[in-house]
């Protein structure tokens, strides 16, 4: 198991959205400029900042700066188990449901757009694919759900199906 001493520590939200017929994952696209991971799919969130003192500080706070949704929105149900990144992060998933009514304020520079994905998608099986990719000439495995025309991939997947997992799996 890996220890995490080598990956920089980060936090993400898991945003629940209730009041609806159907809960649902708020997800962000990253802006198409960024540097790092342009395009792609994220939970708002990001690296542990000095400021921060638990990895709830850090995805309420990345929340509160990337998307604008105000920390009394949510209420926090606790963490999936961390999950390392092939670019070197140790990503703590804060899971919190997100009641309604609320507005969202998007960093323009950091977030394209925010949207809402049926948590019943996540939870299908036939919507979980296994892809793999040759990086720096290591073949890498990673997970994907695609949902319309948004391709979610990668560490959004992989924290995904940590939650598919504790949802799904029988008690022990």
């Amino acid at each position: 198991m890996l220890d995490g001493s080598h990956h920089k520590p980060a936090a993400v939200l898991v945003p629940l959205v209730m009041g609806r017929a159907d809960p649902a994952i708020l997800l962000t696209r990253r802006t198409d400029h960024l540097h790092h991971h342009p395009g792609q799919i994220s939970f708002p969130g990001g690296r542990v900042e000095a400021q921060d003192s638990t990895p709830v500080d850090t995805a309420l706070r990345e929340t509160e700066e990337e998307i604008g949704l105000d920390r009394r929105h949510v209420e926090l149900l606790g963490a999936l188990p961390d999950y390392y990144t092939g670019t070197g992060f140790r990503v703590t998933p804060v899971v919190g449901l997100v009641h309604p009514p609320f507005e969202l304020q998007l960093d323009a520079f950091e977030v394209a757009e925010a949207f809402e994905v049926p948590l019943g998608h996540f939870l299908d099986p036939a919507n979980h694919q296994r892809h793999s990719l040759v990086h720096e000439g290591r073949e890498r495995q990673f997970h994907a759900m695609p949902y319309k025309d948004y391709f979610i991939w990668g560490a959004t997947a992989g924290i995904l199906m940590s939650l598919y997992r504790l949802l799904r799996e029988p008690e022990r």
